[in-house]
């Protein structure tokens, strides 16, 4: 399969969950599951992934994907400031549904977690000839200081380091990884902006305000960021994989 061909699988299989908060479903849950904070209605939700779907499949713009999906969500009250019940609490919260600022978050976010998803996917099918993975910055104006100082890190692609900082690594976050060759590799090296070294990895403790825990995350990484969706959903499948076969053989002695 190509890059993608595995994005759009991976989006494709993701099933519908209703939440109110983003942090209702968290970090590897996103890659088996779609959701928007605050989408209460499954139909609205199905209306926004179905746009997504275009998007990767047709390579629709966010002007495009803005101007269809913008007069469907109107239609169904999900638009502008409005008061909406939180389930877990039963209070009435004042909350942004859909607008042009939050349709570009949903576009971005998910269209980049994606990609990187079929990226890994390929990664994985040619690693035996290219190896080694780039930590570059993208074409942002403004960097941030953590990811700027990720940028040249050369390591190999089954090195722990991309279990959290495989890009995308927040909101926004435009940072790219690149494959390379062991030639290429030795190449930037002799640059002399790259490095073989993998930074130590500071942790700093953020409370998670809707279950009251405290989390460690990787300094640099917004919240739930610090994952890697293309080995989450290896994971999964391997693991659906496995209760798939363990039912049939229970079925076969039934």
């Amino acid at each position: 399969m190509s890059l993608f061909a595995d994005a759009l699988a991976w989006f494709k299989a993701k099933k519908l969950k209703i939440s109110f908060d983003y942090r209702d479903v968290w970090k590897q849950e996103h890659t088996h599951a779609f959701t928007v904070a605050k989408v209460m209605q499954e139909g609205i939700l199905v209306d926004i992934k179905n746009h997504l779907d275009d998007a990767i499949e047709k390579g629709t713009t966010f002007e495009q994907f803005k101007k269809e999906l913008t007069p469907l969500l109107q239609a169904q009250g999900w638009w502008g400031i409005k008061n909406v019940k939180d389930p877990k609490t039963g209070r009435l919260v004042k909350a942004q549904l859909g607008s042009p600022r939050r349709l570009r978050t949903i576009f971005d976010a998910n269209l980049r977690t994606a990609r990187a998803a079929g990226q890994w996917g390929r990664f994985q099918r040619t690693k035996k000839a290219l190896p080694f993975l780039v930590y570059e910055l993208g074409p942002s104006l403004e960097h941030r200081d953590d990811h700027v100082k990720w940028a040249g890190i050369i390591l190999p692609i089954d090195h722990p380091f991309w279990l959290t900082h495989f890009t995308p690594n927040g909101y926004g976050c435009k940072c790219r990884i690149r494959q390379v060759s062991q030639r290429e590799k030795d190449r930037l090296i002799k640059i002399g902006q790259y490095t073989t070294t993998a930074p130590k990895i500071e942790m700093v403790e953020w409370l998670n305000k809707r279950t009251g825990e405290v989390e460690k995350v990787p300094k640099g990484i917004d919240p739930g960021w610090d994952n890697n969706p293309g080995i989450d959903r290896d994971e999964i499948l391997k693991k659906l994989a496995k209760e798939s076969a363990q039912n049939f053989k229970k079925t076969f002695k039934k």
